[in-house]
């Protein structure tokens, strides 16, 4: 067969295969251009969840008369000229391939009018055979329609889902954008009923105020409570947004949307350095919600990697990494118990007419500690017993006081079954876990000691003889070193059988024999082709859970209030190295409705 050249129906009809995947694909590049032409309110009708009709309307800078059939012709532009202005693309769109790819495969309508123009004008192209330009009223801006999507291609119409399916593929969408562009006005329609409006203010409003609005219109109410703002720059880039708090976790990645310079990317590489921040606070098998923005020089990302824009390339992706990394990972170590997120604008008017009380301070009597006693107190908490952290450092100051004189966790009244300290604060009533808190507080010591001076070993009087399997035994010969790094030292007396010499000396009180066969079990999971530095914490958190105060262990109400403390100084303290909380609270205001007091 001669090689030919395609006729252009078929190399856009191509081009749409790329840009053009389902009726959401064509919404989202009709939307893109629209802000590209500077809309500040965008209305989109749909029929039969965008397969029947989506039409797209702006106020927009609208495009000339006789502009109409070059902006369906293929890789025309007016968003980039040269070289140049690709490699540094600061808009939504620039291939000049949506309108005429779209066309290709619908019965298709551009209408326009300038804002200094005295008329609008109308071009209408049917499965990609363009009419001619006629004369048409339309205010300024731009509407685009589009009917009857993939009539002319029926093996790609038939892969579209139902009529829901692909709406909500569209909302999805919108909704990302609702988030990146809270200054634009947003109208939604279905069917001939108006299904959703996202309000802007053509950008004249609060930048912070406007996005926190819009974050709580788009992902609700719990998110917006637990959300975590972060704004970090340096190295030329900047990452704004907001983080959900550890304890707001997702059983699938619903609720991550990651915007570079404003365009709405999937990123592999960012998204590793995402996890890895939430790996030490998350439970296994959770996902982590965010809205976050990173902005670099344009020059500094390619964006033009994928048809339909969906990912981008960074020029120093190492950088990005170790940015976004290590901005999150300082703002997730700030997540200590007692810690509560500043309520969002949007919240905070919610909760405006909630009624307000202020607890009488409670008698010092009735808790048995004084708040000048508060740190004398955490002797007592490892004095008292033996499966605890000992060889404690000085324990820190006592945290920030409410306005009311009260730590943020309160201090304690009660032990509840041996396994939850109650506790009463400024504004009622705080549960711990104290297994879980304390195992926490022992991880964090023991990762600063491993990334100080290392971890201080403490002699037995006697060493200890293990009788171990013929596979520990391996182990313990193999990983002899790194579990020196450890704090252990052990060698190999038989072939099912080990010497214990030394261990760390923060946990040299708990049981060191089942210490130590964790430790083997976490090294011969891991394999001894990992470096320590990517097990360590995995190993280290296994030895803080051997060191952490048991369920059932009746504490005094000192010690309880010590570990009270303890938990408001250490950083991540809001979770168990397990992801677990360690902590909730129940407001006065909520205990009220349990009792219909007020009623």
């Amino acid at each position: 067969m001669s090689i030919r050249a395609l006729p252009d129906t078929l190399i856009n009809q191509i081009a749409a295969g790329e840009v053009v995947e389902r009726p959401a694909s064509v919404v989202k590049e009709l939307v893109e251009n629209a802000l590209d032409a500077g809309a500040t309110r965008i209305d989109i009708d749909l029929e039969e969840g965008g397969v029947r009709l989506i039409r797209i309307r702006d106020d927009g800078g609208g495009i000339a008369a006789e502009e109409l059939p070059l902006a369906v012709s293929r890789h025309a532009t007016s968003k980039i000229a040269s070289i140049d202005d690709l490699e540094a693309v600061v808009t939504l769109g620039f291939r000049g391939e949506a309108l005429p790819s779209v066309a290709s495969v619908s019965r298709f309508r551009l209408a326009s009018r300038r804002h200094d123009g005295e008329h609008g004008a109308e071009l209408r192209i049917d499965g990609g055979k363009a009419g001619a330009v006629t004369p048409h009223p339309h205010p300024p801006g731009t509407t685009v329609e589009v009917r009857d999507l993939f009539f002319n291609v029926p093996a790609r119409r038939k892969f579209l889902r139902a009529e829901r399916t692909e709406l909500s593929h569209i909302e999805e969408w919108l909704r990302t954008l609702a988030l990146a562009r809270p200054d634009v006005e947003l109208r939604v329609s279905h069917n001939g009923k108006p299904t959703r409006r996202w309000k802007g203010d053509g950008g004249l409003g609060d930048d912070a105020m406007r996005s926190e609005l819009r974050l709580h219109e788009a992902l609700g109410e719990e998110f917006a409570r637990n959300a975590l703002r972060i704004d970090h720059a340096g190295a030329g880039l900047r990452l704004h947004g907001w983080i959900a708090q550890p304890a707001y976790n997702r059983a699938s990645a619903d609720q991550q949307y990651l915007y570079v310079n404003g365009r709405s990317v999937r990123d592999r590489n960012v998204a590793h350095a995402i996890r890895q921040a939430y790996s030490d606070v998350l439970f296994h098998g959770r996902h982590p919600a965010f809205v976050l923005f990173l902005e670099l020089d344009p020059r500094g990302v390619d964006v033009n990697v994928h048809p339909a824009k969906h990912e981008v390339r960074f020029r120093e992706s190492r950088l990005v990494h170790d940015f976004v990394y290590r901005s999150l990972h300082a703002a997730l170590a700030e997540t200590r118990a007692g810690n509560m997120a500043t309520p969002l604008p949007a919240q905070a008017a919610l909760q405006a007419d909630a009624p307000r009380w202020s607890p009488p301070r409670p008698q010092q009597q009735a808790i048995g500690l004084r708040v000048a006693d508060a740190p004398a107190a955490y002797a007592a908490l490892y004095a008292s017993h033996g499966d605890t952290l000992a060889a404690e450092p000085p324990p820190p100051a006592l945290a920030d006081a409410t306005p009311d004189g009260l730590p943020p966790l309160g201090f304690a009244i009660a032990q509840l079954h041996g396994i939850y300290i109650l506790a009463e604060n400024a504004d009622g009533l705080i549960v711990v876990d104290m297994h879980a808190a304390h195992e926490r507080i022992g991880y964090e010591k023991l990762k600063a000691a491993h990334d100080g001076s290392g971890l201080r070993t403490q002699p037995l009087l006697v060493p200890t003889s293990m009788a171990v399997s013929e596979h520990e035994a391996d182990v313990a010969e193999r990983e002899a070193a790194t579990l020196a790094q450890l704090g252990f030292d052990v060698q190999r007396s038989g072939p099912q059988s080990l010497l214990l010499r030394s261990v760390p000396a923060l946990l040299a009180q708990g049981d060191v024999e089942a210490l130590l066969r964790d430790v083997l079990g976490d090294l011969r999971e891991h394999g001894s082709t990992r470096r320590i530095a990517e097990t360590r914490d995995d190993l280290l958190a296994t030895m803080a859970c051997h060191g952490a105060v048991r369920a059932h262990r009746r504490l005094s109400l000192p010690e309880m209030n010590a570990l009270l403390r303890e938990m408001e100084a250490t950083e991540r303290s809001g979770q168990c190295n397990h992801g677990r909380p360690t902590w909730t609270r129940f407001s006065l205001a909520e205990i009220d409705k349990w009792f219909l007091r007020g009623r």
